[in-house]
């Protein structure tokens, strides 16, 4: 495999000179603590606040991402960009909120109805050329960046490719639909087609098992394969980390799981076979069916914390573990479909809502971080804090001028154990669909389109967001309702619905 550099832009920026001295260099509080830390971030997809150990999951074995809240900080209040895929990539990416992000919805290009059943049709809205994301500012600092796993701002081709918009290499799915069978025909590495001849293409969100029977395994046969992707993108991740041992690296790695379609080899299933009582899925929530749908999606989420392992002990064998900063979060909150059960597993906790809902349950998401020597171990925030403040942080973490048209606050100060020195958001904001959500303070506000009433939670009391208090405040109403109109600018892709008329 070959890595493909960009130090252009680092290079007219800083100067060489400069850029080596950058890179060597790096300081903490202050103080000059040696080499400059590698980053990396780890995004599950669709994993809900409560399906770690580290948050109160019960049934889900996580011990290595426990590991990483026990060896470092877990964050109470921290929210996605928005309850669905892209758009929430985008606002970690760029550091603007999906008030002001370009993209605001997941998209399909406007293909729709052919793409469905055409593998050779694939990608999503692509970012558009030039964009600043976190991956440019990275190599702003000189670093070697990678992205692995799942992608979702853009096809083949076009101006959203990962290796367009920060990444000197970039190995996974390019599109999210693709990503709905963890056997595809194929996977991208940078530009060119990493094609599974072990693996079969099949129509995925076809009720598979209509004249089947769902009790018989050899009716799941034919919809798997022999080359998962969640392994290959793992053994992709611990092969840029031993290529880039010698330099500053930033890898991000949006891992498909736990999105469905539930699938999992063998040997990771056997470990929950049994384990609860389960019904076959058949596919008549869309997705492909399965045999064991609670032990299958139990195991993903562990089969991925295996591998979120291995690279915590690769680092650690290379020299590399003290002077990396690792996070994990997740998209959006937990699903409802293809034969998953987020009320077995509890998997938003006391939280209310799902992935695509602008409640809780559909943005508050996992964050955990590790830093030893730098990170308290067993610590934990209820900072209020959201997607778009990465970017901030890395610039600040790096020693970046941090660009003015982002939403984001840098939470290094809370990284660093400066709860003090924190800047605070006045609000976070989401739209989707026509829907808006904001958060300020205690407050939490909701309402379905323009035209409808505003619901209002007070989150300090009410987590569950079960009582309604838009009556009894009305001045806060009021501010909120101001926010929902001056936090945004206007998008021709994706604009907020007016109540249709009867």
């Amino acid at each position: 495999m070959d890595l493909q550099f960009n130090r252009r832009d680092f290079l007219k920026t800083m100067g060489l000179g400069t850029a080596a001295l950058a890179v060597s260099q790096f300081e903490f509080c202050g103080k000059q603590t040696g080499p400059r830390p590698n980053v990396i971030f780890i995004l599950a997809d669709d994993l809900g606040y409560s399906e770690l150990g580290c948050y109160g999951q019960e049934k889900i074995r996580t011990p290595h991402i426990d590991r990483i809240a026990d060896e470092g900080m877990k964050f109470t209040q921290h929210y996605s960009g928005s309850p669905v895929c892209a758009p929430s990539r985008c606002v970690l990416l760029t550091g603007k909120h999906t008030g002001h992000a370009y993209i605001r919805n997941n998209d399909e290009m406007g293909y729709r109805g052919e793409v469905w059943r055409n593998p050779n049709l694939e990608g999503n809205r692509p970012l558009l050329e030039n964009t600043y994301t976190i991956g440019r500012m990275f190599q702003d600092a000189g670093y070697t960046t990678g992205a692995i796993g799942k992608w979702g701002l853009g096809g083949p081709d076009n101006s959203g490719e990962p290796n367009k918009q920060g990444f000197d290499h970039w190995y996974g799915y390019l599109c999210q639909r693709v990503a709905h069978n963890y056997y595809p025909i194929h996977l991208w590495r940078n530009r060119e087609k990493h094609v599974l001849a072990q693996n079969k293409y099949f129509y995925p969100h076809q009720k598979l098992l209509k004249d089947k029977d769902p009790y018989d395994r050899e009716s799941y046969a034919p919809y798997s394969g022999k080359q998962y992707s969640m392994d290959l993108m793992a053994e992709e991740a611990l092969w840029f980390i031993r290529e880039n041992r010698d330099r500053p690296f930033f890898l991000y790695l949006p891992f498909p799981v736990p999105h469905v379609a539930i699938q999992v080899p063998e040997d990771s299933l056997e470990e929950y076979e049994g384990a609860f009582q389960d019904t076959p899925y058949k596919g008549e929530r869309g997705y492909l069916p399965h045999i064991a749908p609670r032990a299958g999606y139990a195991a993903m989420i562990t089969r991925m914390d295996r591998e979120i392992g291995r690279i915590m002990a690769l680092l650690k064998e290379l020299g590399l573990d003290d002077n990396t900063l690792i996070f994990f979060s997740s998209d959006n909150g937990p699903t409802f479909n293809g034969g998953t059960d987020s009320e077995f597993f509890n998997s938003a906790g006391p939280l209310r809502g799902l992935k695509t809902m602008l409640y809780e349950g559909g943005i508050r998401v996992p964050l955990v971080a590790r830093w030893p020597g730098k990170i308290q171990p067993g610590s934990e925030s209820d900072h209020i804090s959201a997607f778009w403040d990465f970017l901030p942080t890395f610039s600040e973490l790096l020693g970046l001028e941090t660009p003015g048209d982002i939403d984001g606050i840098s939470i290094l100060p809370t990284i660093q154990g400066q709860p003090g020195k924190q800047r605070k958001h006045e609000f976070l904001y989401w739209e989707y669909g026509g829907k808006q959500a904001v958060r300020k303070g205690e407050w939490k506000a909701f309402r379905k389109n323009v035209d409808s009433d505003i619901e209002l939670y007070n989150l300090q009391e009410d987590i569950a967001e079960k009582n309604n208090l838009a009556d009894q405040k009305p001045d806060v109403v009021n501010s909120i309702k101001e926010i929902m109109g001056d936090a945004r600018s206007e998008s021709k892709l994706f604009p907020l619905v007016r109540k249709k008329k009867k």
